[in-house]
């Protein structure tokens, strides 16, 4: 009912404005008569003149002046059209009242939506949601890219969001265009390589492990492409390769490499034969500090791993047990943390002084 209201409100201002106009016009036509005023004046000349209270040019430039002004007077009173004005005014005036309203309806139910409920008040209160917000600032940015398919710009920032927002198959397209258009470098190929890997369900694939080789062959020290080579050779089976290549990236990374802990995690992975020191409670939260395109890839996919290898080949590995419920504790699912302590527990029931080393771990992490 507001609305319409305003809208009310808007058509009396707009008909008022038009009216307005007309009415002004016709109470000049109907006032006091001017022919009157002019002859009062003239009068008032010769009264002043004859009182010498202005000199004989003066008095006659103003005769001359206001008879000029009389005649004219004298003829809009004689002129014939002023009934067809009239009548003109009159219709402009019913157009105003009647036909502006017409119009407006007329325009209004083609193109409006009078039959559109109100929002219920909650609806209409609620903030878009911020996912929301971006699905649509893709969705533009993608319409744009239909239309101009070589716009490597356009391309270049669509891609990681569109990794971002989990939609792999469309941002290893839109990676693809990126290179195409915006020319290849080592960056582009290793973020190709790493949508394909996230594809295919964290698997480095023949097709990722490509891209990864070629971002190598453009520059020597990409970081995310050297790691996901050790995971693909991990992956293969290969794990003194992987382990090869995860140390001689900490060999020449500098201490504060925010990826260094993952690496020091994906070495630990590998077990006691090829042992960098085991993940601190220090690196693992690190490690949680970075972007979740990384997170999720890497540190989930490694907790993972190391819980399927401790449920179905090294239960009796204490320290194993303990450093994946630390892990969990750090990343803040304390759930799984408990359901990995038991698990634990299960595997070693039967060894008594592992058991109780593990006890003995758990406590330090207070779970209970």
């Amino acid at each position: 009912m507001t609305l319409w209201f305003v809208f009310a409100l808007m058509t009396v201002a707009a008909i008022f404005a038009v009216l307005w106009p007309l009415r002004r016009g016709q109470r000049s036509q109907h006032g006091g008569s001017e022919v009157a005023v002019y002859q009062d004046q003239l009068a008032e000349i010769d009264r002043d003149a004859a009182a010498g209270l202005i000199g004989a040019s003066e008095a006659e430039a103003a005769r001359v002046e206001i008879s000029r002004r009389l005649l004219a007077a004298a003829d809009r009173q004689r002129d014939p059209p002023v009934a067809s004005n009239l009548a003109l005014r009159r219709s402009a005036a019913l157009i105003a009242l009647v036909g502006l309203p017409i119009f407006a309806v007329g325009v209004y139910l083609p193109l409006g939506s009078p039959r559109l409920g109100d929002l219920p008040p909650a609806q209409r209160a609620r903030a878009p949601d911020a996912t929301q917000a971006l699905d649509n600032l893709v969705a533009q940015v993608e319409r744009h890219l239909e239309k101009n398919p070589t716009d490597g710009r356009g391309w270049n920032v669509l891609a990681p969001v569109l990794a971002k927002l989990g939609r792999y198959d469309d941002a290893v397209r839109a990676y693809r265009n990126s290179i195409t258009y915006n020319a290849e470098s080592a960056e582009r190929r290793a973020d190709l390589g790493e949508a394909l890997t996230a594809a295919a369900g964290g698997v480095v694939t023949p097709e990722a492990k490509a891209e990864f080789e070629r971002a190598l062959t453009l520059s020597g020290d990409g970081a995310k492409a050297s790691y996901f080579l050790g995971l693909a050779a991990e992956q293969g089976g290969r794990a003194a390769e992987a382990a090869s290549i995860w140390r001689a990236m900490l060999a020449t990374a500098p201490p504060s490499a925010p990826w260094r802990p993952l690496v020091q995690a994906a070495l630990a992975r590998l077990g006691d034969g090829y042992a960098a020191p085991a993940p601190s409670d220090d690196a693992i939260a690190a490690a949680k500090e970075m972007n979740e395109a990384d997170r999720g890839a890497m540190i989930r996919g490694m907790v993972e791993r190391l819980a399927a290898r401790l449920k179905q080949q090294d239960g009796n590995d204490v320290e194993g047990w303990l450093r994946l419920v630390r892990a969990y504790v750090v990343m803040g699912d304390r759930d799984q943390a408990k359901s990995a302590s038991s698990d634990a527990r299960q595997a070693l029931a039967n060894d008594a002084e592992r058991l109780r080393q593990l006890n003995e771990g758990l406590k330090d992490l207070r779970l209970e």
